[in-house]
């Protein structure tokens, strides 16, 4: 996990309200292709939007599709299955589940005054 304090600078990516929740989107940032996703996390009782962003890129299908994949939570993680393979990827952590050696980055995300930011 990041802290905001180590972040040398945030990126705004768009308005939380066009990324439907419980989905993702990909983003270019810099010549990185980023998946973007929009939860609501019911975990703490209440509904709570949050952010996350990891590689768009799946390297067990060679294919830059995670945005495109099924949220979802398995145990205490919140992941998105790989639409191709179906492989699941800790959306705050980046790690692939069944192919760890197939991992992706994570990048520390936010929501500010209704715009998601991604931190680098």
């Amino acid at each position: 996990m990041h802290s905001d304090q180590q972040i040398q600078h945030w990126t705004p990516i768009c308005d939380l309200a066009e990324i439907v929740p419980n989905t993702g989107v990909a983003a270019l940032i810099g010549d990185q292709q980023v998946a973007i996703f929009h939860v609501i996390d019911q975990s703490a009782g209440q509904a709570q939007a949050r952010v996350f962003a990891i590689g768009n890129y799946d390297p067990n299908a060679d294919a830059a599709v995670l945005s495109r994949g099924l949220v979802g939570n398995l145990g205490e993680r919140i992941v998105v299955a790989s639409p191709i393979y179906k492989h699941h990827f800790d959306l705050t952590t980046g790690e692939c589940l069944e192919e760890p050696a197939h991992s992706v980055p994570a990048w520390p995300a936010r929501i500010e005054q209704g715009k998601v930011w991604i931190g680098a």
